[in-house]
């Protein structure tokens, strides 16, 4: 069944204080404003420090083409989040307004923002992705007037400069005594790749909106091609509300053959239904996405930085999707066009593989399902078993812009979907998905690397010509971590096979324990052939000691620590040093591992909320590769949490001295509690 991309939004009173709790992340100061992103794992919305207003929508496995790379990158949508208002003749802006406050809910998944218009009356506006309607988003709007107000509210279309041919219209619809008002707007996305379709239409709480002798009379108005509107008046008596929506649904050929009509129908049915019923199932869906949660006390700045870690994680991912997160999940186009990389594989999907298996099974369905381009991959270029691509998109190929060495050399990123399957089925058991897809994909994956590798003269295997996680290196033979995830993917995909009854290829541990680990002078690991000190642009060798377990000796652990740190660049990336801390925690040094938790991600927090960047110095937000980092300092350095063929143990956790305890629920099949004093 094909299915839509929806945005519902819907606005009501609320009286608001400053809430700063575990739970909740308030600010009155939108100087230096990055927003946040409100999203369900289908669709995302950037927060806007504007009144009434959201940056942008983001539509999940929907792709176009980069007019500058010309290659594939997620669709930003048709705005519909975006209401212009007006009291007693003018229009509500930034400059007019004061007591400004916005307040992230992390439980409820909902950005509250609050302000008074002069003396004259209190708005409040609640933006929620609606997590029981996967395709739609709701915001909720009140006005409480404290002087007696003429209002006026426009619903907004805003089509994108770059879609083609866009068509406006406005309609009422009608069967028997139920009319219902549809605002439209129809066009082809930027290069015509899909066909776009928004409806739009008001709702009011308290008067029946499906019977026009009742509701406000509608003006419709096309403002240009790429801006639809209707609009409302009313009249409110001095301290009396009113609660109201304006909701959408937008829906493209990606999803449906017909998106127009469907467009209509998503939004006859949010108009024809209860606010309090949406809600209710809103919250008691992320209710049970916070059976897995992290709790930290003594310590409510981490406390509010975990948690809302996590919440964009759970956020950008569903589990009934076979979709997959991008780095920058869904709060932005850019950079890296909404691809998926190694960022899923390794960096988050272990996190949500400790607490929410139902995520992490789409995460690594995602990749099962594009098995075949992969191996048409490894074909083209020489190779055997599945090539995965380092950036993919809705194809399964290669979509990354041409000019970057990562796209022909990264080859890691195959090992690292190899291991991510493999611990997806420690953590389930679930032995129909192991011989259904997980061992069909972790077979193509070791494949792969025995056609791979290198024979040397003395019987060893090296692996020439790659990439690595130090993408500061380029084509260097024998990187650490590509030949340490082949090693981790072939025993792997050995284990797999004897699971599930079948004979395993005997070159897959030949190779598996021929592969070249290079060593300096002093037996610290060398990370490539020709390493001599550089800088690195982030964790490459001490990946070998976590998560790949390969050098697990303490001696060589620390030396290998102590010898990288510093090497670290200043600009690279938020989750580096997350690895150094989890490897700290496992010796028993506490403190480094504080230390290194910290600063893995406070330099890439933006105001006012928090959220992470990339790099210290940008403001691309919300970096939820980084936030997978951070989590795992936390469940596996502090925490002790390990996969193991056994399932999850815990082994040596260790509390920082700046908290009281750590409490981890819901860990694993069984929704374990595990608690550190």
């Amino acid at each position: 069944m094909k299915k839509t991309f929806l945005l519902i939004l819907v606005i009501s009173s609320l009286s608001l204080t400053a809430q700063n709790d575990g739970w909740h992340i308030s600010t009155n100061d939108k100087s230096d404003y990055t927003g946040i992103a409100i999203a369900n794992g289908r669709i995302g919305m950037l927060s806007s420090s504007k009144p009434l207003q959201i940056q942008h929508i983001v539509l999940n496995n929907v792709y176009d083409v980069d007019p500058t790379l010309k290659v594939s990158q997620i669709l930003h949508g048709m705005n519909f989040g975006n209401l212009d208002m007006y009291i007693d003749g003018e229009k509500i802006t930034e400059d007019n307004i004061n007591n400004w406050q916005q307040t992230m809910d992390i439980k409820n998944a909902a950005l509250t923002t609050s302000f008074d218009y002069k003396d004259k009356a209190k708005i409040s506006c609640t933006i929620y992705a609606l997590r029981n309607l996967q395709f739609t988003g709701y915001i909720d709007i009140g006005v409480e007037a404290v002087t007696e107000i003429d209002l006026t509210v426009t619903g907004k279309i805003q089509i994108p400069k770059e879609y083609q041919t866009p068509t406006n219209t406005f309609q009422i619809l009608k069967d028997v005594e139920t009319t219902m008002p549809i605002l439209q707007s129809v066009a082809k996305s930027p290069f015509g790749k899909h066909l776009v379709s928004t409806s739009g239409t008001f709702i009011w709480h308290n008067i029946n909106s499906s019977r026009e002798n009742q509701r406000p009379e509608l003006k419709h108005k096309i403002i240009s091609e790429n801006e639809n509107t209707l609009s409302f008046d009313y009249k409110i008596k001095k301290n009396q509300n009113l609660d109201f929506a304006w909701t959408g649904a937008q829906c493209t050929t990606k999803n449906f053959s017909d998106p127009k009509s469907e467009s209509e129908r998503m939004v006859i049915f949010n108009l024809l239904n209860s606010k309090d019923v949406l809600l209710t199932q809103h919250k008691s869906q992320w209710n049970k996405l916070w059976q897995g949660d992290i709790i930290i006390e003594g310590d409510l700045q981490s406390q509010q930085d975990v948690r809302l870690a996590l919440y964009h994680l759970y956020a950008f991912g569903r589990g009934d999707s076979d979709l997959s997160i991008a780095p920058m999940g869904l709060s932005l186009q850019t950079p890296y066009n909404g691809h998926i990389f190694w960022d899923t594989e390794l960096w988050m999907f272990p996190p949500l593989l400790m607490l929410n298996q139902d995520i992490a099974r789409s995460l690594v369905n995602y990749r099962s399902d594009r098995l075949e381009p992969a191996k048409n991959r490894a074909i083209n270029y020489g190779y055997q078993g599945a090539m995965f691509p380092w950036e993919s998109d809705d194809t399964g190929e290669e979509a990354t812009p041409p000019f970057a060495l990562t796209g022909p050399f990264e080859h890691h990123i195959t090992a690292d979907i190899g291991i991510a399957f493999w611990n997806y089925y420690r953590v389930t058991q679930d032995k129909k998905w192991l011989s259904e897809k997980g061992f069909p994909l972790m077979k193509e994956v070791a494949d792969f690397w025995v056609s791979r590798v290198t024979v040397n003269n003395d019987g060893s295997y090296s692996i020439n010509n790659v990439v690595g996680a130090n993408e500061f290196a380029p084509n260097v033979n024998d990187n650490a971590f590509t030949n340490g995830a082949a090693i981790t993917a072939l025993k792997f995909a050995t284990k797999a096979a004897n699971e599930i009854g079948i004979s395993p290829n005997p070159e897959w541990q030949l190779v598996s324990e021929k592969i070249k680990i290079l060593k300096l002078k002093d037996g610290t690991t060398k990370e490539h052939e020709d390493y001599d000190g550089e800088i690195i642009k982030q964790a490459d060798v001490n990946l070998l000691s976590f998560p790949l377990n390969i050098v697990n000796d303490k001696e060589t652990i620390i030396k290998d620590l102590k010898y990288y740190e510093p090497k670290l660049s200043k600009e690279g990336p938020a989750m580096g040093k997350s690895i150094f801390s989890i490897l700290y925690a496992k010796q028993g040094d506490v403190d480094n591992a504080y230390r290194l938790f910290k600063e893995s991600y406070v330099p890439n927090q933006q105001a006012p909320f928090g959220a992470l960047s990339e790099v210290a110095n940008s403001n691309f937000s919300y970096f939820a590769t980084g936030a997978g980092g951070m989590l795992q300092s936390v469940l596996f350095g502090f925490g002790g949490l390990e996969f193991t063929d056994n399932g999850i143990i815990q082994k040596d956790p260790i509390l920082p001295k700046e908290w009281k305890s750590l409490t981890i629920k819901g860990v694993g099949v069984d929704n374990k509690t595990y608690r550190i004093d």
